[in-house]
């Protein structure tokens, strides 16, 4: 099967839930709007899709006191039919489908998968409350949805590796939702969108596949440019004070440097050779 099938198939499934979906996001919409779809695909393609998902050594590490994760985009490099199903989600049916559903005009895919692409979480790896960088890699459009793709078989909810949204901050209680085996999570980004996966207390690998759409206009009129903002737990009181100096800094470079001191790697050049 190739992208434009596997389109057709989470088509299928968007318009069929697509009054449930859009009643999810409208009445979450007023703080972080969200909605999910369960069995996205049929089951065999999904437990494919985690068979040949890379290995941890095929990944890029990245970990510091914000993260703690595997993450690969050099999607050329691995199985097609990996490539081909983070292409299906970029489908313009699709892409203006979920827009559709989201009341959003003019959604935008990101074919160099700027931040997207395959992640992965083992035992004790986390991802701290963050808000996404708000526009894309050349910072000419705005990010305004995360869709979260988890292909993990048989994954429980107590192993971690979740989907957190903090919609009231770090002072209150966060919405978890669950990286359920074949489930489409599907988020809005604005300057609000306060967000984290649950470190993973399992021997096994939590595995996701990650799209951005983009608009020329941001979710809402209040929000501004900034990088991507680290914040420490409610419990992390001194990290959180160290993130925020760090996100401060990080700030203060991009405004002399509009585009960043060096070029961020997490964008997939499809004509680099593989080795």
């Amino acid at each position: 099967m190739n992208r434009i099938e596997y389109a057709d198939i989470i088509l299928h499934q968007i318009y069929t839930k697509k009054e449930e979906i859009q009643q999810q996001y409208t009445t979450s919409k007023s703080k972080i709007g969200y909605f999910w779809i369960d069995d996205l695909l049929p089951e065999d393609v999904a437990l494919e899709i985690n068979r040949v998902f890379p290995r941890e050594k095929d990944m890029v590490l990245k970990k510091s006191l914000k993260e703690d994760k595997y993450i690969a985009v050099q999607m050329n490099q691995y199985h097609p039919i990996l490539e081909e199903i983070i292409y299906a989600f970029q489908d313009e049916r699709i892409v203006d489908l979920i827009a559709d559903v989201c009341g959003i005009k003019q959604t935008i895919p990101d074919s160099s998968l700027y931040a997207g692409g395959l992640s992965m979480m083992g035992n004790n790896q986390f991802l701290q409350p963050h808000l996404d960088n708000s526009h894309d890699a050349k910072r000419e459009l705005w990010r305004v949805l995360n869709l979260l793709y988890y292909v993990t078989p048989d994954w429980k909810q107590e192993y971690g590796g979740n989907l957190e949204i903090w919609p009231d901050g770090l002072k209150n209680e966060q919405i978890t939702i669950f990286s359920k085996f074949n489930r489409l999570a599907v988020m809005a980004t604005h300057d609000e969108s306060l967000h984290s996966v649950s470190p993973v207390k399992y021997n096994g690998f939590r595995k996701c596949i990650s799209n951005y759409y983009f608009s020329k206009e941001p979710l809402r009129k209040t929000d501004s440019f900034h990088v991507t903002s680290f914040r420490g737990r409610p419990e992390q009181k001194v990290l959180d004070r160290v993130l925020q100096v760090d996100n401060a800094l990080r700030m203060g470079v991009r405004k002399v440097f509009k585009k960043g001191i060096v070029e961020n790697p997490h964008v997939y050049k499809a004509d680099k050779r593989i080795d």
